[in-house]
């Protein structure tokens, strides 16, 4: 779907620093491809603010949702005034100011009423705020019609996202080999290998990613899965459960109703954990508490690593998280780790 581009003089001055970094040749497929995102509080306004700065032909957030208070605690793109606006309506403009080169508009729909046309004629499909039903359709469409797939939410000091790029090539930056001969008095030289720093090669590679649905159906009653259980992320399981939370309720944990919902969060937690045949231990008693409103800093390191991400799918451009990255705000640590392939 992605094609020919050409970089103008003005393009070349205004991403001079990323082709440097990546090359020309993935710039310009940047620059030739178009990106849905879904969902417009404080982690979509940091995606659109870095795949606009980034340059890619036109971004399109889509948001039905006006703003409210809570949505504006970490949204940067929204100014201050009246709450009477459309979220993706009313960030249009700062996003626009960011980067003129790039095609941004706005979708004020709701995303479950899209058709699967709708979809086809972007390049990839970044989704925030939805619910898991709606995440593992639009995958399967995305999947379908080889359009990069991605998700992300933040939940307090959690942060999470989920990639499906299919079958992706990319090429990857390597520092070439070169072999040396070291003089010695007596006998044949003996040869070295040694990296030479100053001269790299590019090397093409490929890799495969599962479905949504599929990473989030582990059997975790199989040998296989037991053993992996200890090295698994808790906030895996976490994920489950605020998606449950979010399902149930048609909206996020809210701080106006922490006692409830931090009640329903414990019973959704035994419930789900139950469900997958895990311990609920897994995830500790108190973690509500830290599962409230989205806090700016979070959004802004998730949404960094979600639109990185977004970016090196795009340009074909150096290895891909596959398939989940998990962020713990209160730890200040981010781990990567691969479910439901097999």
């Amino acid at each position: 779907m992605v094609e020919e581009t050409v970089i103008s003089e003005e393009e070349a001055a205004q991403y001079d620093r990323q082709i440097r970094l990546w090359g020309l040749e993935a710039q310009k497929r940047l620059r030739a491809s178009r990106v849905l995102l879904v969902g417009m509080k404080g982690l979509g306004a940091e995606v659109a603010k870095n795949l606009i700065l980034a340059g890619v032909k036109a971004l399109t957030m889509l948001d039905d949702q006006q703003i409210t208070l809570e949505s504006t605690r970490a949204q940067f793109l929204i100014p201050k005034g009246p709450l009477d606006r459309n979220q993706a309506d009313a960030s249009l403009e700062r996003a626009q100011n960011l980067n003129p080169m790039v095609d941004v508009k706005v979708d004020k729909e709701n995303i479950e009423i899209k058709e699967e046309g709708f979809f086809t004629q972007f390049d990839a499909v970044c989704l925030t705020c939805c619910p898991r039903d709606v995440m593992v359709k639009i995958d399967q469409i995305c999947c379908k019609h080889n359009i990069k797939f991605f998700s992300g939410d933040v939940f307090g000091y959690h942060g999470f996202m989920f990639a499906n790029l299919g079958e992706h090539e990319f090429v990857e930056e390597k520092t070439k080999v070169a072999k040396t001969s070291q003089g010695v008095e007596d006998g044949p030289e003996p040869k070295k290998v040694k990296l030479d720093a100053n001269e790299t090669t590019m090397v093409k590679k490929a890799i495969s990613f599962c479905q949504l649905k599929e990473a989030l159906e582990v059997d975790w009653s199989s040998e296989k899965a037991k053993a992996a259980l200890k090295r698994t992320p808790a906030d895996y399981f976490l994920f489950q459960v605020l998606m449950k939370f979010r399902t149930d309720k048609g909206r996020d944990p809210l701080p106006e109703s922490y006692v409830e919902d931090s009640d329903l969060l414990l019973q959704i937690r035994n419930d789900v954990m139950d469900s997958l045949g895990v311990n609920p231990d897994l995830i500790p008693e108190d973690f509500a508490s830290y599962c409230f409103s989205e806090m700016a800093p979070v959004c802004a390191v998730v949404g960094g690593v979600l639109s990185q991400e977004v970016v090196k799918a795009l340009s074909q451009r150096d290895p891909p998280h596959n398939n989940f990255f998990f962020f713990d705000g209160m730890k200040g640590t981010g781990i990567v780790d691969c479910l439901g392939t097999k």
